[in-house]
C-alpha cells in the first residue's frame, strides 16, 4: 500500500497531457516558421510518455481510494470565479467512481496513442493529431476530477470541441467536415439542457458543488419538481454525449475521423461521459421517480434501436458505432433500474473490448484499405493476431462466459429482473441482436475467401493482405487480455465495495441490491449463442440467403437502412424547413423594411421638404429683395476670398 496520494499528484494527472498538448502545439508552430527543426515522431513519444505517467499516478489514486473504502479523499477547493453573489470554487473529486474512470481513460488512451504511432505514420497532420489527442485526454480527465458542476461543464464542452476537431481531422474531405458539424450541433442540443439545469439548480439552491447538490436532494431540501427538471436537463446533456435516442444520429457519422479517435473518444471515453454524469448525480436521479424512469426507458429503447441498426450496416466501423450506441443504452438502462454498480462495471469492461473492436477494425483497414466488410473476407488466415483479438472482444461484447462482458452485462440483467421486468425482456432481446450483428461482422470479415480490398493511400491491397506491425498488434493483445480479465474484478465484490463508497450513505439504500443470477446468465449466454448460430447459418455457411431474409422481413430492412428516417426528419424537414422559414421570413422583413422603407422614405422626404420650402413663399416683395441682397453679398465675399 502506498501513502495517500498528494493533491499535487492528482492535479498532475490532468496537467501532464495538457502539457504535452502545449509542447507539441508550440513546437509544431515554431517549426512551421522555421525557428526550430521538429521531428513529428517526437509528438507521439511525448504524448505516450505523458499519458503513461498519468496512468501510473491514476493507479496511485486508485490505491489511496481503496484504503478509504471508496470514500472521497478530502482535498481543499480553491476560489476560481467571483461575480456578485456567484462564487465558483475549483476542486478535485477522488473517490471510487472517479478512480475507476481515471484508470479507464488513462489506460485506453495510452494504448490508443501507442497504436496511433503506426496507424497515423506518414500523415501530414501527425503532430496536430497528437496535440488534439493530448488535449482531449486532459479534458476528459478534468471532467472526471471536477468537484463542481460548472467546472465539470467547462471540461464537458472541451471534450466536445476535441471530438469536433478530431472527427473533422481530415478536413479536406467534405464527409469529415459534415460529420464534425453534425456531431457538434446535435450534442449542443443536449448541452443546452445541461446548461439550463445548472442555471436552475443555482437559482434554487445557490449551490454548484456536486456533493452539496447530492446532499440537498437526499435530505429533501430541494422541491420534487425542481429535482425532476434539474435531472431532466442533466440527462439531456448526457443523452447528447452518450448518443441516446433520439440524439444518437451523430455517432455513426463520427466514424469519418481516424480509427484510433473512434476507439478512444467515440467508444471508450467521451461517449461514456454521459453515463458518468448520470452516475455522478445518481442520488439526484434516484429520489425522482420521473427522472430515473426516463433514464431506464430511454436506455432500453437505445439498446434495441442501436442493435437493430448494427445488423444492416456494411462499414465495420459503423457496425461498431451502432454497437456502442446500444451498449451505452445498456449502461443507462442499468442506472435507470438502480444498478449503479452494474452500470459502471459495464462501462469499465466495455471500454476495453469496444476499444479493441475499433482498433481491430483499424488493423484490417491497414491491411485491406477498406472498411467495407463486403470487400474483406478470409482475413483469419492472413491476420491471426487481429482475428483472435477481435474474436475475444466480440465474445466479450456478446457476453459469453468467461469474457468480461458476461459478468457486467448479466449484472444489469439481474438488476432489471428484480424491479422492472419489461426493461429486462427488452435488454434480453438486445442480447440476441448483439450476437447477430457481431457474428455477421466476424463471418463477413474473417470467414470465407478474401474478396480483394481496394487501393488506398497505403498502397494497392488487391494482393494478399498481411498482419499489422507490432506497434498495432501489441495494443490488440493487451486489450484482448483485459477483455478477458476485467470481468473477474468484481468476483469478490471488490468493485461494488469500491463504488459503493463514492455514494452518500442515504443513496446506497436507493440502489437495487446488486447480485449475479446464474440462471439469468445461463439464459443470456444461450440466447447470445443462438444469435451467433443464426449469423453462422446466414453469413458463414450461407445456408440461408441474406437476400431472402431481407425480402421476408420487409419493410423493416428498408427502415433500418434509412436509419428510421431520422436523418431525413432532422435534415430534410427540420433543418431545411427552419432554414427556409428563416430565409422567407428574413426576405419578407428585408422587402418590408428595407426596399419598401427606402422607397417610402424618399417619397416622404420629398413631400416633407416640399411642405417646408412652400412656407418660404410668403408673397412679400421686401423678403424676396432681402434674400437677393444677402445672396449677392455672399457671392461677392466668396469671390474676394477666392481671389485676394
Amino acid at each position: 500500500m502506498l501513502n495517500q496520494v498528494p493533491e499535487a499528484v492528482v492535479w498532475a494527472i490532468f496537467f501532464l497531457p495538457l502539457g504535452s498538448f502545449a509542447v507539441i502545439s508550440l513546437a509544431a508552430l515554431l517549426s512551421v516558421g522555421g525557428a526550430i527543426r521538429w521531428n513529428p515522431k517526437l509528438s507521439g513519444y511525448i504524448t505516450v510518455a505523458a499519458i503513461a505517467v498519468a496512468f501510473l499516478f491514476s493507479l496511485w489514486v486508485l490505491d489511496s481510494v481503496l484504503q478509504e473504502d471508496g470514500r472521497p479523499i478530502g482535498f481543499a477547493s480553491h476560489e476560481w470565479v467571483r461575480v456578485g453573489d456567484l462564487t465558483v470554487n475549483i476542486g478535485l473529486t477522488a473517490d471510487g467512481l472517479a478512480a475507476v474512470m481515471l484508470i479507464v481513460v488513462t489506460s485506453v488512451s495510452l494504448l490508443v496513442q501507442f497504436y496511433s504511432q503506426a496507424y497515423m505514420h506518414g500523415d501530414p497532420g501527425y503532430s496536430r493529431y497528437f496535440a488534439f489527442m493530448s488535449l482531449f485526454t486532459a479534458s476528459m480527465l478534468g471532467l472526471v476530477l471536477s468537484s463542481n458542476i460548472l467546472q465539470l461543464f467547462v471540461f464537458w464542452e472541451l471534450v466536445g470541441l476535441c471530438s469536433y476537431l478530431l472527427i473533422g481531422f481530415w478536413f479536406y474531405r467534405d464527409s469529415a467536415r459534415r460529420a464534425a458539424t453534425k456531431a457538434f450541433v446535435v450534442t449542443r442540443l443536449g448541452d443546452l439542457g445541461f446548461l439550463s439545469a445548472i442555471l436552475l439548480i443555482w437559482t434554487q439552491t445557490g449551490e454548484l458543488d456536486i456533493a452539496r447538490i447530492q446532499e440537498l436532494a437526499l435530505t429533501g431540501a430541494i422541491g420534487s419538481s425542481v429535482i425532476a427538471f434539474f435531472a431532466g436537463g442533466v440527462f439531456a446533456g448526457a443523452a447528447g454525449k452518450s448518443a441516446q435516442f433520439p440524439l444518437h444520429v451523430w455517432l455513426p457519422d463520427a466514424m469519418e475521423g481516424p480509427t484510433p479517435v473512434s476507439a478512444l473518444i467515440h467508444a471508450a471515453t467521451m461517449v461514456a461521459a454521459g453515463v458518468y454524469l448520470v452516475a455522478r448525480l445518481f442520488p439526484v436521479f434516484a429520489v425522482s421517480e420521473e427522472a430515473i424512469t426516463t433514464v431506464a426507458t430511454v436506455g432500453a429503447i437505445t439498446a434495441i434501436i442501436g442493435a437493430l441498426l448494427g445488423i444492416v450496416a456494411t462499414d465495420i466501423k459503423r457496425v461498431m458505432a451502432y454497437s456502442t450506441i446500444s451498449q451505452l443504452g445498456y449502461m443507462m438502462m442499468g442506472l435507470g433500474v438502480g444498478g449503479f454498480v452494474a452500470a459502471i462495471f459495464h462501462l469499465f469492461t466495455h471500454a476495453f473490448f469496444k476499444a479493441l473492436l475499433f482498433l481491430g477494425a483499424g488493423s484490417v483497414n491497414h491491411a485491406t484499405g477498406t472498411f467495407d466488410m463486403r470487400k474483406m473476407g478470409g482475413l483469419a488466415r492472413y491476420m491471426p493476431v487481429t482475428f483472435i483479438a477481435t474474436t475475444i472482444a466480440a465474445l466479450a461484447l456478446v457476453g459469453v462466459f468467461p469474457f468480461a462482458g458476461f459478468w457486467s452485462k448479466d449484472e444489469i440483467l439481474a438488476n432489471a429482473w428484480k424491479d422492472q421486468p419489461g426493461i429486462f425482456w427488452t435488454a434480453l432481446a438486445a442480447v440476441f441482436l448483439t450476437a447477430l450483428y457481431v457474428g455477421r461482422m466476424l463471418f463477413l470479415t474473417f470467414g470465407g475467401e478474401y474478396r480483394g480490398g481496394e487501393p488506398s493511400e497505403h498502397g494497392d491491397h488487391s494482393a494478399e493482405p498481411h498482419e499489422s506491425p507490432w506497434v498495432i498488434a501489441l495494443p490488440l493483445v493487451v486489450l484482448a487480455a483485459l477483455s478477458v480479465g476485467a470481468g473477474f474484478v468484481n468476483l469478490t465484490d471488490g468493485f461494488e465495495h469500491l463504488l459503493g463508497g463514492s455514494l452518500p450513505q442515504e443513496a446506497r439504500e436507493l440502489q437495487t441490491e446488486s447480485g449475479f443470477s446464474f440462471g439469468i446468465a445461463a439464459g443470456s449466454v444461450a440466447l447470445g449463442l443462438a444469435g451467433l448460430g443464426v449469423a453462422w447459418l446466414v453469413y458463414g455457411l450461407r445456408r440461408v440467403r441474406s437476400e431472402d431474409v431481407r425480402e421476408a422481413l420487409q419493410p423493416l430492412p428498408t427502415v433500418l437502412e434509412r436509419k428510421y428516417y431520422l436523418d431525413d426528419l432532422y435534415e430534410g424537414v427540420i433543418v431545411k424547413g427552419v432554414v427556409m422559414g428563416v430565409v422567407v421570413w428574413g426576405l419578407g422583413l428585408w422587402d418590408r423594411y428595407v426596399i419598401d422603407g427606402l422607397a417610402d422614405g424618399i417619397g416622404a422626404f420629398a413631400r416633407t421638404s416640399g411642405e417646408r420650402l412652400r412656407l418660404a413663399q410668403a408673397g412679400q416683395a421686401q423678403v424676396y429683395g432681402a434674400a437677393i441682397f444677402i445672396g449677392v453679398v455672399a457671392a461677392i465675399a466668396a469671390i474676394l476670398l477666392a481671389n485676394p
